[in-house]
């Protein structure tokens, strides 16, 4: 090759350093809220015995979205057109392929950076919406069916949703908004988290009764994480550290702690007292709120929609969630993500089209009007019809998913009864906390494997009905059992 065809390479015409830099970390900055971020929040709000399953579905998605992703799913979203809803699907591997201009092909668009920067940024959301999901089947989804639901569900819904309102699709040429995914990341994955969760089925009932956290300081960092890490989340999506990215970053910051401070105010009026929990919920629901209108409202629209995220997700998740049956008999959605993402991005969504300014909506790079407040409430329903749309495909195709892992590749979706009572260790042979393993003069407290034998009735009985379990002497009582030192081979417990 040339000199010129060499400097072509390095350094292209159409290339801006700047904007490749902050595309470059603004992906990086959502990477990093999946992983370590939701891996740890979900670590810390779940008991002990799931720490390691929830950090591992998170970590297990995370890389098996990356590799579909490359395979096939990138141009699904973001490729030729094939459908009005679904690119042409095919692999993104060739040098020739990452490194030339980044266009979207069915939207008429391109950036001043390479594909390669492009196809991450987008494969970092498709991540986080798995991880997402899995923070409604915790606790009970078989972990083999979690991971073939991984690559069908990115397959055949994300890809859909975003090549709709992102890649060039019919719900983009409607004029349906969506700044950053409150549509195609957060009410997708609230209502697969829903749905799924019916399929599934619930947890055990003592795991639903007493679900506190097992480290809230674990929780906390995650949280941090998640937060700080939205400013690369809506930052990142007008593709340039443009005028409007800055607007996004403080629109999203100013949205989550007014919803945050919102909740609080809420569970003092309705609880008496404060939750951290609680605030962490609030600070959720006023990221996801936002998401779709960060850059297209001004600050007081941001405040109003942390306003709404504070207080209807809030009655969603504590009296819907807690009283209607719906919730308690037959969707158990162990975090929460139905009132989390799919109650606060639809709502974000439809505030979107009341809020949303034409200065925002042209400096974001699209012709719309803005929304109600600039006279254009035809926006309002275009909304509207964008979320059904989601919602409609999800619920439809998240259970033909769980239909066909279920009853053609006969993977139950739901773990075993000994599974559910062990946890980690029956699952993948490990426990989260080992702090005090085989220190010397300590003796070993009985373990969750024991525990569930004397649960499950997985014990043998004497001629005198009593229980024998090997090396121990262990009282049956309130569940929790206790050790002493062991005296013979085989000790006894009374059953009563």
């Amino acid at each position: 090759m040339s000199a010129d065809q060499l400097t072509a390479l390095e350094t292209p015409d159409w290339l801006d350093t700047g904007n490749n830099a902050w595309q470059l970390t603004a992906a990086s900055f959502v990477a990093l809220q999946s992983i370590p971020g939701l891996c740890v929040l979900y670590a810390g709000l779940v008991k002990k015995k799931w720490a390691i399953n929830s950090m591992f579905m998170a970590f297990y998605a995370f890389a098996a979205t990356l590799i579909c992703w490359v395979i096939w799913a990138y141009k699904l979203g973001f490729g030729q057109y094939m459908l009005p809803f679904v690119g042409r699907p095919g692999p993104v591997l060739t040098m020739n392929e990452l490194i030339k201009q980044s266009s979207l092909p069915s939207a008429g668009v391109s950036q001043n950076f390479p594909m390669a920067t492009m196809i991450y940024f987008q494969f970092a959301f498709a991540a986080i919406t798995l991880v997402l999901i899995a923070g409604a089947y915790l606790a009970r989804m078989n972990f083999r069916a979690w991971m073939l639901f991984v690559p069908l569900w990115l397959t055949f819904s994300y890809c859909v949703g975003a090549y709709s309102l992102w890649g060039g699709g019919f719900l983009y040429k409607m004029g349906v908004m969506d700044y950053s995914g409150g549509y195609v990341i957060h009410l997708s994955s609230g209502t697969a988290g829903f749905v799924g969760a019916w399929w599934i089925g619930p947890r055990l009932k003592s795991d639903r009764e007493n679900f506190q956290p097992n480290n809230v300081g674990l929780m906390m960092v995650g949280a941090g994480i998640l937060w700080i890490g939205w400013n690369g989340f809506n930052g990142g999506d007008p593709y340039a550290a443009s005028p409007d990215a800055g607007v996004a970053v403080l629109n999203t910051n100013l949205c989550t702690a007014f919803s945050m401070l919102t909740w609080i105010v809420m569970d003092v009026i309705f609880y008496g007292k404060p939750s951290i929990i609680g605030a962490v919920n609030g600070m959720i629901t006023g990221l996801v709120g936002i998401t779709p209108a960060a850059g297209f409202v001004a600050g007081w629209g941001a405040i109003i929609i942390g306003f709404c995220t504070g207080t209807i997700p809030w009655f969603s998740m504590n009296i819907a969630g807690k009283k209607w049956s719906l919730f308690t008999h037959h969707v158990d959605d162990a975090l929460g993500i139905t009132h989390t993402h799919m109650v606060a991005g639809a709502l974000g969504g439809f505030l979107t089209g009341i809020f949303a300014t034409k200065e925002g909506s042209y400096a974001f790079g699209i012709t719309n009007p803005g929304g109600a407040i600039e006279g254009n409430g035809k926006q309002v329903w275009l909304q509207i019809v964008g979320a059904l749309f989601i919602i409609g495909w999800n619920i439809v195709w998240t259970s033909l998913i769980m239909i066909f892992i279920k009853h053609v590749c006969r993977i139950p979706l739901r773990m075993t009864e000994e599974e559910l009572l062990i946890g980690d260790d029956a699952i993948h042979g490990e426990e989260a906390y080992c702090f005090s393993d085989d220190v010397s003069g300590i003796v070993p407290s009985l373990d969750a494997e024991a525990r569930a034998t004397l649960r499950i009735g997985r014990t043998s009985a004497d001629h005198k009905g009593h229980l024998v379990i090997e090396g121990r002497d262990v009282e049956e009582g309130n569940g929790s059992g206790s050790s002493r030192a062991p005296k013979e081979p085989e000790q006894e417990i009374k059953l009563d």
